[in-house]
């Protein structure tokens, strides 16, 4: 019989597991074993900390009941909090020290900085915690680190599309597709053994203008008997107004830029689909 820990170490260890581990359920007989504590104990712990995660809006601490049951944390933000995060990044992105001659922005410091993006994909997350989907699904190259930390949140592997097939991954599917808004052809794959017959994707990337790439994912996707279930990206352009796709999450709105004023049109926005 291991020593008795006290109930801040307790509420501690459980914390940090579970917020370590979101969407992954715990049982109670887990927590016990680890931290040689009675059940009827440990739920008054869980009782607390789901009441702190409440009030102070730090997720959910969910609970399952039944045999196979357990706890569980789900890292959900509130309407408030996402409108926070898209305001910090508006303020971010709109300083005129980014505009790019040619009408772009300069965006890498922001999506390689892993405290920023930890919030973005939080926030791109939001809308699918609650939904059953096995992979996450994005493109190469800029979308790869949004894409695996999102994937982390929704505690699924992340799967990425590449240009061109590649012999280190076997037989692999390769289509064309026509991007939205150049209505150039480009090419797509992804090995055959990537995703199993049936799986449910959330496709991610950081921008989208037309929607010809979510497009062409969505269509590769058919390919592997494979649904989407969900498209989402850090922005997409005001125009054009209607995409090649529908049904996408978009935290930011692009609306071009005024070189002559410096200025970056950049907004959140109200997502209706």
């Amino acid at each position: 019989m291991g020593k008795k820990i006290n109930k801040t170490d307790r509420m501690a260890v459980i914390t940090k597991i579970l917020v370590e581990n979101p969407k992954k359920i715990f049982t109670l007989n887990y927590f016990s074993e680890i931290l040689n504590s009675a059940k009827s104990t440990l739920s008054e712990d869980i009782d607390v900390i789901e009441n702190v995660f409440s009030e102070f809006e730090l997720g959910e601490i969910n609970s399952i009941s039944g045999a196979a049951g357990g706890i569980y944390y789900n890292p959900k933000l509130t309407d408030s909090q996402i409108d926070n995060i898209c305001d910090e990044l508006c303020d971010l992105i709109n300083d005129k020290s980014r505009i790019i001659p040619g009408g772009y922005v300069y965006m890498n410091d922001i999506f390689y900085n892993p405290n920023i993006l930890q919030k973005i994909a939080k926030s791109l997350a939001n809308p699918y915690l609650d939904k059953k989907i096995d992979y996450v699904v994005t493109i190469e190259t800029k979308g790869i680190p949004l894409a695996i930390m999102t994937a982390n949140i929704l505690n699924i592997p992340m799967i990425v599309v590449r240009k061109k097939a590649r012999l280190t991954e076997g037989t692999t599917i390769q289509m064309n597709y026509l991007t939205g808004s150049s209505k150039r052809i480009n090419t797509m794959a992804l090995p055959k053994r990537s995703i199993p017959k049936g799986a449910k994707v959330l496709f991610v990337d950081d921008f989208m203008k037309a929607g010809g790439t979510a497009k062409g994912v969505n269509d590769l996707m058919s390919e592997f008997e494979a649904e989407v279930v969900g498209i989402a990206v850090v922005m997409s352009t005001k125009e054009p107004e209607q995409k090649i796709i529908n049904n996408y999450y978009s935290l930011l709105e692009f609306d071009g830029i005024d070189e002559k004023e410096e200025k970056i049109n950049i907004y959140r926005r109200k997502n209706n689909n």
